[in-house]
């Protein structure tokens, strides 16, 4: 199983890089390349149990606990190929980084330290968000694509905490705890394709999964929807909307725990086209 685990993280890393989504381009194309901006509202929880002291761990929301932004201007990153008449391969690629210090309100409990009550904390939470999909028509004609599609929603988190904290009730000085989680969860989903007008084209796409592999158990569910514009042949302008809520628990040695994320917001991008 975790030879699996490698297999998709080495994919999902490889399609990214030469990029990502099959679910903005125009009816018709047979390649794409999509490079814009997403403006989400974030909210993002965490809790780590410590494996070798008993303490009641609670869950921390990184935004009011510890001051991280709640928006943020993320570049994103998509590409995609059609693979014969039917069949389409597509990628995509955010990434969410954020620090903050603030004198906290209540005490925070992170692994097996505890940060008391006004005690300065430095956090810190980075994600790197990496899809790829294999996409299935299954119904096309010249001015819509409606189809099904199979993929992995791979994310790498960073979460770390550092201040003055008690270890086992006793003052330990500075402790600086950091937690590093890579979840590759598979999804199910649908898109749509349709030109509404000449040179316009709407995009929807959804999907979905809930389950455990291995040592995870996890949620997701990503639905965004498009409009992009040809205003000459091969490139064109379009604004996106995307709401992608996410949970992992892991049971794992480096980090038993849960994430939680939820984002939402507009996006805007250029996209390059070919048929």
């Amino acid at each position: 199983m975790h030879h699996s685990f490698a297999l998709l993280r080495s994919a999902a890393i490889v399609a990214c890089l030469a990029a990502a989504p099959a679910a903005a381009q125009a009816v018709g194309d047979k390649y794409w390349l999509e490079a814009g901006a997403y403006w989400p509202d974030v909210d993002s929880h965490v809790r780590v149990q410590s494996r070798v002291v008993p303490l009641p761990a609670a869950e921390i929301d990184l935004e009011g606990d510890l001051a991280l932004e709640d928006r943020q201007t993320l570049a994103a990153v998509s590409a995609g190929v059609r693979i014969g008449p039917r069949l389409m391969i597509g990628a995509d690629y955010y990434a969410l980084d954020r620090s903050a210090t603030r004198s906290i309100e209540h005490d925070i409990v992170f692994d097996d330290a505890v940060y008391p009550v006004g005690a300065s904390v430095t956090s810190g939470f980075d994600s790197d968000i990496y899809r790829l999909t294999i996409g299935y028509d299954v119904v096309r004609s010249d001015r819509a694509e409606i189809g099904a599609a199979v993929g992995v929603h791979a994310t790498r988190f960073d979460v770390s905490i550092s201040g003055a904290a008690r270890i086992g009730g006793i003052g330990a000085g500075t402790q600086v705890k950091r937690r590093r989680l890579f979840a590759p969860l598979p999804t199910v989903g649908l898109f749509a394709h349709a030109t509404v007008l000449p040179r316009l084209t709407a995009n929807t796409r959804l999907d979905y999964m809930a389950l455990g592999i291995d040592d995870y158990r996890g949620r997701l569910v990503n639905a965004q929807a498009s409009l992009s514009y040809r205003f000459v042949e091969n490139v064109g302008l379009g604004v996106m909307y995307r709401y992608v809520d996410y949970r992992v628990d892991a049971d794992k040695e480096r980090w038993e725990g849960r994430l939680r994320y939820r984002f939402h917001g507009p996006a805007a991008f250029l996209q390059i086209g070919f048929r």
